[in-house]
């Protein structure tokens, strides 16, 4: 592995090998409905509460990628997991069963490019051939801990995102075939002092303005040398945000930029507000959509800057600021080191 200030590029680029999305009955109404692995119309997910029917998904997810992956469990040399309930519970709960080597990890919504990183470190630098990652959201526990139990029917304005029930999950392997795991740059806490925790848009922005401007620096490379840029999760709101911040930079975004918290939902038809959010949102579209044209050849290189809301309910309600991170992975079809 060489580093370049911002930039961490891996000799050995591992595959990922295999992945796998499940995501709920509002995401299955939506315009990424036919991407998706599995829908599941219950939001309890045949379990007694939220929290439990979070856990399930995530089973769901990885059961499914094993299976796809022709991969015993037991077979998993590492797995990182995450989602945004207190202490990783809906992670930790779901994976007890496992006698598989588990590392719970946290950066709200970037926490998927977060597992991608360490996991392609630790199967690259550390040959360990075969990590897997997994994060999930889902609606019903997240509104609980952020903001309102659903019986308050507390409102939500118009700059708020939804927290997707979703779920996604890769398999990092030596390099094989495409898609491959080419380069990352690890995000800066950024906080501009924003306390609104309803428009998480603009706090992440700034946080994704610097991570993809970094790593484009470091490569030197333009926008258009992609054939998208994609953030997670910034919704309507911190997308605007993060477009005219990168203009500052020098920059010209908008033609490769997509958003998968924008792409999730069909905003007007479903109510949605600034679009959703989410651990599970991002992962659950990279999984679902970028990785298959990854691997077919239809898109060559994109980049994945999932951001992150570090936000505390508790330290909100102290009026206290929202941080913002974005970590950053360049997904790519070629492994070689011919392209970008």
């Amino acid at each position: 592995m060489t580093e370049y200030e911002d930039l961490i590029r891996l000799k050995q680029p591992p595959s990922i090998a295999a992945w796998s999305s499940v995501v709920g009955k509002k995401e299955s109404e939506g315009p990424m409905a036919p991407y998706f692995d599995c829908t599941e119309q219950d939001s309890h997910f045949g379990q007694a509460t939220w929290e439990q029917a979070e856990s399930e998904l995530q089973r769901r997810t990885l059961r499914l990628l094993l299976q796809k992956a022709r991969c015993p469990e037991t077979a998993l040399s590492c797995l990182f997991a995450g989602d945004l309930i207190n202490q990783c519970t809906s992670s930790t709960f779901a994976l007890r069963h496992l006698d598989v080597p588990y590392l719970g990890i946290f950066s709200a919504c970037a926490t998927f490019a977060e597992g991608l990183m360490l996991a392609a470190v630790m199967q690259s630098g550390m040959n360990l051939p075969r990590c897997a990652v997994l994060t999930s959201s889902h609606f019903s526990s997240a509104e609980r801990q952020f903001r309102f139990p659903l019986t308050y029917g507390g409102q939500r304005t118009p700059n708020a995102q939804r927290t997707c029930t979703a779920a996604g999950a890769a398999l990092l392997t030596p390099a094989a075939a495409p898609p491959y795991l080419r380069g990352m740059c690890i995000g800066r806490i950024r906080d501009m002092g924003l306390t609104d925790a309803s428009n998480m848009g603009a706090a992440m922005a700034p946080a994704a303005a610097d991570t993809v401007a970094r790593y484009l620096s470091a490569t030197r490379t333009r926008p258009a040398d992609y054939d998208a840029i994609v953030t997670g999760d910034l919704g309507t709101v911190g997308s605007r945000l993060l477009n005219r911040l990168m203009e500052q930079n020098g920059y010209e975004l908008r033609s490769v930029h997509r958003d998968c918290g924008v792409m999730m939902f069909d905003n007007a038809a479903q109510d949605t507000h600034a679009g959703g959010s989410g651990c599970g949102c991002s992962a659950s579209i990279i999984c679902g959509y970028y990785l298959p044209k990854l691997q077919s050849g239809e898109m060559q290189n994109i980049l994945y800057a999932a951001t992150g809301a570090l936000l505390s309910p508790l330290r909100c309600q102290q009026g206290d600021s929202i941080p913002g991170i974005c970590h950053l992975v360049h997904l790519s079809h070629s492994g070689g080191k011919e392209q970008i």
